[in-house]
């Protein structure tokens, strides 16, 4: 199939879509191969990406995203009457941190490195759509991990734009403290 043609396909179904897809889901509509659609939407990020287009891609955990230019989030919310300029509480803004950066974490492993009960913060995370919850079959509890919704509300494509993310995200004394709380953990 001619790229342009895929892009442009690829393009059609997340406008329509609006929510996060699977690039699995996107292959098997159009008829592709995985890898066929990873090359197209990397395609397509790099000509959407741009201080100039109004629309921008995020790709996150193998899903893909249509979203508005973070660039224009004050004009979209004067659209749309949201208001974008609610502030989060500083254990809410150390609570979406901890997730960010080390997600995905079950809520025993974010309140062993906060310290604190976070079960009201990832409540009010969740509602905000800046966290979201999913079973992790191999933790046997839910795991917490920033939102598609997150990422676009900070303006980022991939949470691997996050500063020093992949310093945060591999630390020696976090894991030494999440693999001391497994091995007490009943």
């Amino acid at each position: 199939m001619e790229n342009d043609i895929l892009i442009g396909q690829l393009e059609s179904l997340l406008f329509v879509l609006t929510k996060p897809v699977a690039f699995k889901q996107l292959a098997k509509l159009i008829g592709i191969t995985e890898a066929e659609t990873h090359t197209a939407i990397e395609s397509l990020a790099e000509s959407r990406n741009s201080s100039t287009s109004g629309l921008h891609l995020i790709v996150d955990n193998n899903l893909v995203q249509l979203v508005t230019n973070p660039d224009y989030a004050d004009l979209i919310a004067k659209a749309t009457n949201v208001d974008l300029d609610t502030e989060l509480s500083r254990p809410s803004l150390e609570t979406l941190t901890i997730v960010a950066y080390r997600g995905p974490l079950t809520k025993p492993e974010i309140e062993a490195i906060r310290g604190v009960n976070c079960s009201l913060i990832l409540r009010n995370l969740q509602l905000r759509g800046l966290v979201d919850e999913h079973d992790d079959v191999v933790k046997m509890q839910p795991v917490y991990r920033l939102s598609t919704d997150a990422l676009r509300f900070f303006g980022l494509h991939s949470i691997n734009e996050l500063p020093d993310y992949q310093t945060l995200h591999v630390n020696a004394k976090i894991d030494q403290l999440l693999a001391n709380l497994s091995v007490s953990s009943p």
